[in-house]
């Protein structure tokens, strides 16, 4: 069963919530509520407690970001469009003391000139794009390794 120290946060940005309905065709026909359950069921199997939350304005993404601190000791985030313009989630990653992935369906890089800047991912330990909901998998997958290793070596001391 996971423990407080196997908890991560993942959340969701602005229109993901119509996640199987807008642009199918870049960004897949999985809707948020098979993500969020397939990144639950992959948690369990990886031994984490997996939260999911989505938001659409950058206040409460920010307040989401801040809920990461004393109860979660990871964080798994989709900024979306806040990605390439707020500083306020930047600053709210960056006073994170756990670790951080930012994660997105579609490649940045293959899409307009806008998309071409993270001005989050700069706050977050790694950024995985562009795979649709493998992104987050391979971010859960990455999270449990490193929360593995570090109990391992707070356990040896």
């Amino acid at each position: 069963m996971p423990t407080p120290s196997r908890s991560v946060l993942v959340i969701h940005g602005p229109n993901l919530n119509l996640l199987g309905e807008r642009e199918p065709d870049l960004y897949g026909h999985t809707t948020l509520a098979e993500l969020d359950q397939r990144l639950r069921a992959l948690g369990a199997q990886l031994g984490l407690a997996v939260d999911c939350a989505q938001a659409n304005g950058e206040g409460a993404i920010v307040d989401l970001v801040h809920r990461v601190r004393g109860r979660h000791a990871a964080l798994v985030i989709n900024p979306a469009g806040y990605t390439h313009t707020s500083v306020a989630v930047h600053d709210a990653l960056r006073s994170l003391d756990v670790p951080v992935v930012e994660v997105h369906l579609s490649n940045l890089y293959a899409r307009e000139a806008m998309r071409h800047t993270s001005i989050t991912g700069a706050a977050a330990q790694g950024v995985i794009m562009g795979l649709g909901p493998a992104s987050y998998e391979l971010a859960l997958r990455h999270l449990a390794t490193i929360l593995t290793a570090e109990s391992e070596s707070t356990s040896d001391v």
